[in-house]
């Protein structure tokens, strides 16, 4: 029973990430689409590969929807799984930028940056994948919690 509990939240939180990375993949490809480019608070759509991050999001918030059908399963496990890996690939693009560009001196001399340049670097606006990232860590947790009770089911 206490199981089931957990797994029923975690395909609600799932279904709400699938909902939150469905909506920025539309938003960036219609952005894309019109040409524009969006930037509120800290949150940024924008950059060259708008269109492409875009689709990826919006196939990973599906990924995420059809995966919550029978989260035991191991198929649907594997999509939610796949689609996190999308998530971490465009974050991980994207930190792995601001990490090189936070290193060159740029036009004012030297060959590496002053630390208030390289600090510079990191601050917002940032990507909607970078703000998945953390949440799409959460699918790891859900099949730890199932692989754990499938363990102690057959030992009992």
């Amino acid at each position: 029973m206490r199981n089931k509990i957990a797994y029923d939240i975690g395909r609600v939180y799932l279904a709400i990430l699938g909902i939150v990375a469905f909506s920025f993949g539309a938003a960036e490809i219609m952005l894309s689409i019109t040409g524009k480019e969006l930037e509120w608070g800290i949150l940024e759509m924008s950059g060259d590969f708008l269109a492409w991050r875009g689709l990826i999001l919006l196939f990973t918030g599906l990924f995420y929807m059809v995966s919550i059908k029978n989260f035991t399963d191991i198929h649907q496990q594997a999509k939610a799984v796949m689609a996190s890996v999308m998530i971490w690939i465009i974050a991980g693009m994207q930190i792995f930028g601001m990490i090189m560009g936070s290193i060159p001196g740029g036009e004012e001399g030297g060959w590496f940056s002053s630390g208030e340049n390289f600090l510079a670097a990191y601050s917002a606006p940032y990507i909607p994948s970078l703000f998945l990232l953390p949440f799409s860590l959460v699918v790891i947790y859900y099949i730890y919690r199932l692989r754990r009770s499938e363990e102690r089911e057959r030992e009992a």
